[in-house]
């Protein structure tokens, strides 16, 4: 069937298809694991090829997966035999510096809009990488270096502009379709296609970015003592956390820990070099063997940390309560389990600031946590498939004394249905399944962290 798909009716972008090409570098995802072959790819050009495509795809009764930035851990950017909504053409980000709004489309990402936004010293909370995809980060929520100082991603969306199931066009904000615009934050890709998000940006002229390395035996004390740092009251401008990696080849880390498992702290600060050398004292006092300290445009920041393509990927998280000795203790220890060498990443963060501060407003509990812990694991060899993912697996279940239950879905694959309901709680996930029986009955839109029409 896949090789005698039709071109849309309407439809004026690029088609591809098995056998073309460039088809199967269009299909390849950021996670190497995921292997798929859709019987047709639609490069689309406009709002208008996205609805065109839409409605081809529920015509012809196929699997939609919809295209962004493809960063999803569990592959939901691309399907087998289906059809994939590609917005990767869609990426123009325009900015008002006067009102501080910037619109940006479906298929942008992190770089196209802070590129952007960088003449004007203006930001918005982005992802912690570049490469990701804007609209599947902000639906999810948004995690990102400046939460604590400006909150999650979505919380500075002014609107969305959303294909339906139905091939339909609909604007969602504080005026109109609020019940949608509120599902929104947090729900991701669950009712409809993003064809372009507006948001408000904030006054940034500059950030700065500090890591600082130790060997991987200082673990605890380095963890202690970012733990305290933070519950002590850091700055909200301070963001980062601590985590164990490979110590990458690189001018700032010495010799002898290049290629070896460190502990390493990062300081990403809305301030100056001063100012977060001030915050981040207690940290340059435990006198790390390797650091970097720069001061930067926050565009060059965004991007100084991307993630290597082309890894195999497993990705899992917790949010907790508190962040006792026992539990930095188990973090630790665990640590001895992450694939090595590898740009797997064990990390914790901060959360608190601007998060916690609209826990209540939007669909997503996890906002009322201290902490998370998110195991980031990266290979290359399919052979540590099973120790990869036992290791992030059981770094949950050792924190599960300390964890909320609650959970930030971007940071985790397909774990089950409850797991989803779980990271909206159930209030909110009965609210958002009205939602969604209305945009997308059929659940059309289903390779997401999935909400179930009700």
């Amino acid at each position: 069937m896949s090789d005698t798909m039709q071109r849309p009716a309407e439809f004026t972008g690029g088609v591809l298809r098995p056998g073309d090409p460039s088809y199967d570098e269009a299909r390849t995802v950021f996670n190497s694991m995921i292997d798929k072959r859709p019987g047709m790819i639609a490069q689309c050009e406009s709002a208008a090829d996205v609805a065109a495509a839409v409605r081809y795809g529920v015509a012809e009764g196929l699997e939609i997966a919809v295209r962004g930035g493809g960063h999803s851990v569990a592959g939901a950017g691309v399907t087998d035999g289906g059809i994939v909504v590609d917005l990767r053409k869609l990426r123009k980000a325009q900015v008002d510096p006067d009102a501080r709004i910037a619109r940006v489309e479906g298929g942008a990402t992190w770089a196209d809009l802070d590129g952007a936004c960088q003449p004007y010293n203006l930001a918005t909370t982005g992802g912690r990488v570049s490469t990701t995809g804007v609209a599947g980060l902000t639906l999810g929520g948004g995690s990102g270096w400046l939460e604590r100082k400006f909150g999650l991603a979505c919380d500075s969306l002014v609107s969305v502009e959303l294909v339906t199931a139905a091939g339909e066009t609909v604007i969602a904000d504080e005026n109109q379709n609020t019940e949608l615009f509120w599902a929104l934050h947090g729900g991701g890709g669950n009712f409809g296609v993003a064809t372009a998000l507006t948001f408000r940006l904030r006054p940034l002229p500059a950030v700065t970015l500090a890591i600082l390395f130790w060997p991987a035996a200082s673990g605890p004390e380095v963890i202690r003592a970012y733990r305290d740092l933070m519950d002590a009251g850091a700055p909200e401008e301070l963001g980062g956390g601590v985590i164990y990696l490979t110590g990458p080849p690189e001018e700032f880390v010495p010799q002898h820990l290049q290629g070896e498992r460190l502990v390493g702290a990062a300081a990403f600060y809305a301030g100056t070099e001063a100012e977060t050398r001030e915050a981040f004292a207690p940290m340059f006092a435990l006198a790390p063997e390797g650091e970097m300290v720069a001061e930067m445009p926050y565009a060059a920041a965004q991007s100084a940390l991307d993630d290597p393509p082309g890894f195999r990927n497993y990705w899992s998280a917790e949010h907790l309560s508190e962040f006792p000795d026992e539990a930095v203790k188990a973090f630790c220890d665990r640590a001895a389990d992450m694939r090595h060498p590898s740009p797997s990443q064990q990390l914790v963060a901060p959360w608190g600031g601007a998060v916690a501060r609209d826990a209540d407003k939007w669909p997503l509990p996890h906002r009322q946590a201290d902490w998370v812990i998110h195991p980031f694991g990266l290979w290359s060899d399919a052979a540590d498939d099973a120790a990869g993912i036992r290791w992030a697996r059981d770094l949950c279940t050792d924190m599960k004394p300390w964890a909320t239950g609650a959970v930030y879905l971007n940071f985790i694959g397909d774990e089950g249905h409850d797991r989803v309901v779980a990271g909206f709680g159930k209030e909110n996930y009965d609210r958002m399944a009205q939602v969604k029986s209305e945009f997308d009955p059929g659940n059309v839109y289903h390779l997401n962290q999935n909400i179930r029409p009700a």
